[in-house]
């Protein structure tokens, strides 16, 4: 698919190159075809992002309980449309415009500023792409709460959470980082995500779960963990495989430019990378559940796939494919043990969110000065606290 996309713009580009008046060959401007391109890689990233909304539709209602099925598909449809309204009205321009090196950006309704084709002239990719790139990010960050919190909260106070989270808590801390703020003149680094959108998904889980408690019967009063198995492991088994192949988006199109050689380069280093340690994080909790429990744990190996993938959005560039692998096999195995942990605590996260992505994003992030030496160990960890004890506050008020 994707191959056939890039032959038909490539045939569109040539059209500068036609003989003007049958004898005259045009020459192609470097930078329009650099600003399509660009544009092409955050359209094409965005669509596969927004296809995630499908695999946290499917992993969840595969998780649940038949009878909470039709509430997990009205939620995953709910919270992706009022993400997308709040990022448009506050979330954009608070988490890009203005921030500065400072700790938010401005409150007002976000627009392109394109009135004609050349108010492009001079710009890496369309401002409309951009938006939507950012934006079903957003809408991932509200999935990660939806499927933890599943079974006992009611529809409207869930999105009523999600409103807040997508217009202000989400776009604030993003701002730290991505819209050029504080942390970012630290030196913070997270590629395409662990922290500012798994952990802070993560933490905002917690907070709900802590508060709402557990389902009724999860937890028996002499301390055991019953099992409350899911409606179709078929099911949540396409969700995994769903996110999966979104990933490539979420993680691809971060490098933000395909217009050159490198850029090309580096975005097919990052799918493979992205792509082998999900592998790793599938392999890693399928061999330990087995030499630990007898058996294979399909709940670790569906969440190790998702918590190798959390684990290398922090940094998808730098590692080789061996590094990948690693760093993704360490993320399940540490979502697995989350997972263990939880039950042990009596936090009930239905899905195994939690742990898959605020376990495995502060680990992702965690580790990145690993393969990235232009990176410090403490400015990653100071990252971290301010993204968890801001999300934990701001989340600890809203569902209060």
């Amino acid at each position: 698919m994707l191959k056939y996309i890039l032959s038909f713009v490539v045939s569109l580009l040539a059209t500068n190159f036609a003989l003007a008046d049958g004898h005259e060959a045009a020459i192609a401007d470097p930078a329009e075809i650099s600003f399509v391109f660009n544009t092409l890689l955050f359209c094409i990233g965005g669509f596969l992002v927004m296809w995630m909304a499908a695999g946290f539709t499917m992993l969840e209602a595969g998780l649940v309980r038949g009878k909470n099925t039709v509430v997990i598909c009205i939620k995953n449809l709910g919270l992706f449309s009022i993400a997308g309204v709040a990022y448009y009205l506050i979330g954009y321009n608070l988490m890009y415009a203005g921030v500065d090196g400072g700790y938010f950006g401005s409150i007002s309704i976000w627009s392109s500023g394109v009135g004609s084709d050349s108010d492009l002239v001079g710009q890496a990719y369309s401002p409309a792409s951009d938006w939507f790139f950012q934006m079903v990010f957003v809408a991932t960050t509200a999935s990660i709460v939806s499927g933890a919190l599943a079974e006992r909260i009611l529809i409207w106070p869930f999105f009523a959470f999600i409103v807040v989270l997508t217009a202000i808590l989400y776009p604030i801390s993003g701002s730290w980082q991505w819209g050029g703020g504080w942390l970012s003149e630290m030196g913070f680094s997270d590629f395409a995500g662990s922290t500012i959108v798994h952990s802070v998904g993560g933490w905002a889980a917690l907070v709900g779960a802590l508060i709402l408690g557990a389902r009724n019967g999860k937890f028996g009063k002499d301390g055991t963990t019953n099992v409350m198995p899911g409606s179709s492991i078929p099911m949540a088994t396409l969700g995994v495989w769903i996110l999966w192949l979104g990933w490539f988006g979420f993680n691809g199109a971060s490098q933000l430019a395909l217009g050159t050689y490198g850029d090309a380069n580096a975005v097919a280093t990052i799918f493979a990378n992205t792509c082998m340690a999900a592998a790793g994080g599938v392999i890693a909790p399928m061999i330990l559940s087995r030499l630990m429990d007898g058996k294979t744990d399909i709940g670790a190996t569906l969440n190790g796939a998702i918590a190798g993938l959390v684990s290398i959005t922090a940094e998808p560039l730098t590692p080789t494919i061996g590094e990948a692998i690693i760093i993704g096999g360490a993320g399940g195995i540490i979502c697995m043990f989350g997972m263990k942990l939880l039950d042990k605590l009596k936090i009930d996260d239905v899905v195994g969110a939690i742990p898959a992505h605020l376990f495995a994003g502060i680990w992702g992030t965690l580790i990145v000065p690993f393969t990235n030496p232009d990176t410090s160990y403490g400015i990653q960890i100071i990252g971290i606290l301010a993204f968890g004890v801001f999300t934990v506050i701001g989340s600890t008020i809203v569902w209060m």
